[in-house]
């Protein structure tokens, strides 16, 4: 299990920055606080590029209220609220699973299990005794067409069932690299799953 301890100091490194002097740049002088959200998203990518696990201890926090100029308390609401921000370690591949309604009619219960079966992971906001994998349940991710839907790290993975997800994560386990986003049933985008059906061409026309 990932068991990182807390860090007691935190400091934006010579990536990360320009692109905190940036976002904060993007607005007028007292309004520095609406650039919260992308000063969190950068330190806890920090903190996946330097440790391997993105997420963020409570001295990234304080380092980006003290950037803002605003009670560390601020700040900690933000973390706390979007699931997007971790307040404790993860994997190195953290795996989100969209439980909700179009996913669940879709099969998501089987990728549930697919997930737990690959990993050894028990129960949802644990990790993996080699701390390779977290898993985490999520409302909807937006993908509903597609579902169901399993978001490992920034990529979303789409026409999931149970064979499909242990392939990818047994990939991710044996360290090959992670494939492209997108569906794994072989889907181009968001088309029907039984190929195109409309906007073909005339019988015996050239296309």
């Amino acid at each position: 299990m990932n068991t990182q301890p807390e860090p007691q100091s935190f400091a934006f490194d010579e990536i990360a920055e320009p692109l905190v002097a940036a976002a904060i740049g993007k607005y007028p002088a007292g309004k520095q606080m609406s650039a919260v959200k992308t000063l969190l998203d950068i330190a806890q990518r920090q903190m996946g590029r330097t440790t391997g696990s993105a997420w963020l201890p409570r001295a990234a926090m304080d380092s980006v209220a003290k950037r803002l100029g605003v009670p560390p308390i601020r700040v900690y609401e933000i973390a706390t609220f979007y699931t997007m921000f971790n307040t404790k370690p993860v994997g190195k591949y953290h795996l989100q699973v969209c439980t909700t309604t179009p996913c669940w009619l879709r099969g998501s219960d089987d990728i549930v299990a697919a997930c737990k079966h690959a990993t050894g992971i028990e129960h949802f906001g644990a990790s993996s005794a080699d701390g390779v994998f977290t898993l985490t349940e999520v409302e909807c991710l937006g993908a509903c067409v597609n579902a169901p839907i399993l978001q490992v790290n920034d990529d979303y993975y789409e026409d999931l069932d149970a064979a499909r997800t242990e392939a990818l994560l047994q990939d991710l386990k044996a360290g090959k690299p992670q494939p492209p986003a997108g569906s794994l049933g072989g889907r181009a985008s968001s088309a029907p799953a039984s190929g195109q059906t409309t906007l073909l061409p005339a019988s015996g026309s050239a296309e």
